[in-house]
């Protein structure tokens, strides 16, 4: 790619209305430009750099042994109605209607169809196991894409499915993709850590997701600082604390006027939050349920959901709290509360605890399990940066990351669900045990520039940078230059080394800006020096520059990108 004469600019001003480091530089370097919320157009820059991901994706899942397909992204809506999933997504699916007015999805995801081709094929257990996947596009209405590229209603995605007729050929499969994950995210020099995660809508046995760490990134990791622990917040667990041996007192009511806090309730009966039991409302499934946790602790609505199976939670609203409680918001407690009570571990654990007292301005002190009843005791609450491993007791470390990949182990949710059934050797019917696995194309683009970048703009890994070389002429009005320029230029292409040559007519100060800017790992600069059959040699991810003999500069270049 000679400047000149290709589609090349860049943005000297940081962008505005891209908050994220990763948006604000693939903006100012002409390689993404958005024109709409959530939505971006690529630029042959951006194209390429978007290429060389895809590339490296799809190299390490052909080597696993995945089939490549395409699938549409106009669908009939009928097909996730019968899959009992076009309620689950609700608004976040973009629909349409025909000229008929019948009535059409853009795909948010395509187990449906994946299905649907793996009907074709499955017929008896001699026909598996085999694993299909797709690079393309998909459609989610967002509330509020932000970041870039990192949350956005149109994005590419690598989604692959595997088919097997029991577990132990599904966690073959998984293990052959999960495999592949790794080499592909090590090739891309990306910094990650694999967590367990929330199963969420796909459903199914497990889920892992394959983060990249980066303080922009919306999930927080839970890890552990001595041992291999890893989870999301979401589904860490926690640590239940040691029981308390105190005797149990009676309870007492307590007048506590205008105290609806954890905080100012502690402030006027000199406890400490950890003395207390916090009682939150919560609609799940259209029912009503109390959960109980620690008064310095969160409830954690995904384990809730998972303890009542249910799949649906919102807080009650200020007036159903009223209404349930007969009190004001601030003072529910679970002593003669009409809804099912949740309690965590820990709650079981303690005595003597304040609690609301279902009355505006009061609360009981010296609870116990005794003074009510429960429907459910589990792990609900948060855990905390600094609480103890699950695994081996170190301290819990929290770090951000941004979800590039994950993996599900589905069972025979979406086997049974779809009517995906084979004949085994007795000829009895069995559900297909399936396994899913996605990759967020855009995703590692952003993540991979949130990793990589310096004050004067992205430093792209070898692997996945727009071009390997960048040739940067000084004067193009000296034929020496010129020629040794475009010399080189050509011999790199011939190699396979791609290259971009700047032989626009501007400042040399606007070139190197917009070198670094655009991030290219080798800078070659040729100017007076090649009189002396001398180049400068510079590699973006180290400022120092060294000359080198004409001669010996194709042999260093080979060197540097191997």
């Amino acid at each position: 790619m000679k400047l000149r004469s290709s589609f090349f600019y860049t943005i000297r001003e940081n962008i505005k209305d891209e908050e994220s480091i990763s948006g604000n530089l693939l903006v100012r370097s002409g390689m993404i430009k958005k024109i709409g919320n959530g939505i971006y157009m690529y630029m042959p820059l951006g194209f390429k750099v978007l290429n060389n991901i895809e590339k490296i994706v799809r190299e390490e899942m052909n080597k696993a042994g995945a089939c490549e397909l395409i699938m549409p992204n106009l669908m009939p809506e009928d097909i996730y109605v019968d899959s009992g999933r076009r309620d689950v997504f609700g608004d976040s699916m973009f629909s349409l209607q025909d000229r008929y007015k019948r009535n059409y999805v853009l795909g948010p995801t395509h187990e449906e169809l994946f299905v649907m081709a793996a009907k074709e094929k499955i017929k008896s257990y001699k026909d598996f196991p085999f694993n299909l996947y797709q690079v393309g596009l998909k459609y989610r209405d967002e509330p509020r894409p932000r970041f870039g590229l990192i949350r956005i209603r149109e994005f590419i995605m690598k989604d692959a499915y595997s088919f097997d007729m029991d577990y132990n050929g599904l966690d073959k499969s998984y293990q052959k993709m999960f495999e592949a994950y790794q080499k592909i995210f090590n090739r891309m020099g990306l910094d990650y850590k694999i967590v367990t995660a929330d199963t969420g809508a796909m459903g199914g046995l497990l889920s892992e997701e394959f983060q990249a760490i980066a303080p922009i990134g919306e999930d927080t990791l839970v890890l552990c600082s001595k041992c291999d622990y890893a989870s999301n917040i979401e589904v860490s667990a926690c640590v239940n604390q040691v029981i308390e041996n105190d005797k149990e007192l009676i309870k007492e009511l307590v007048e506590t006027p205008n105290a609806g806090t954890i905080e100012e309730v502690a402030n006027m009966l000199k406890e400490p939050a950890s003395k207390f039991v916090k009682t939150l409302l919560y609609k799940i499934d259209d029912k009503f349920y109390a959960c109980l946790v620690p008064g310095d602790r969160e409830v954690n609505e995904t384990k809730v959901m998972k303890l009542l199976k249910g799949t649906s939670i919102e807080l009650a609203l200020p007036e159903e709290v009223i209404s349930i409680t007969g009190a004001k918001v601030g003072f529910a407690g679970p002593i003669e509360l009409a809804i099912p009570i949740i309690i965590d571990n820990d709650v079981a654990n303690m005595k003597n605890f304040i609690v609301g007292a279902n009355q505006s301005d009061y609360h009981y002190k010296n609870v116990n399990l005794s003074d009510f009843e429960y429907l459910l005791k589990g792990d609900i609450k948060e855990v905390l940066e600094g609480d103890p491993c699950p695994k081996c007791l170190a301290p819990l470390v929290f770090k951000k990351g941004i979800e590039i990949g994950n993996t599900f182990k589905l069972g025979t949710k979406y086997s049974e669900d779809l009517n995906l059934y084979y004949a085994d050797e007795n000829n009895n019917l069995k559900p297909t045990v399936m396994g899913c696995y996605g990759i967020g194309i855009e995703r590692i683009m952003a993540s991979i520039v949130e990793q990589n970048n310096d004050e004067f703009g992205i430093v792209w890994p070898m692997n996945v940078a727009p071009f390997k070389v960048a040739i940067i002429l000084i004067n193009t009005a000296d034929e020496q230059q010129n020629t040794f320029a475009n010399e080189l230029y050509d011999k790199l292409n011939s190699l396979g080394i791609e290259t971009v040559l700047d032989d626009r007519e501007v400042r040399p100060g606007v070139k190197f800006n917009d070198i670094d800017l655009i991030g290219i790992p080798v800078k070659v600069t040729i100017g007076n020096k090649i009189k002396d059959d001398l180049v400068e040699l510079k590699l973006r991810n180290n400022q120092v520059s060294c000359d080198i003999h004409t001669d010996e500069l194709i042999n260093k270049i080979k060197d540097i990108i191997n």
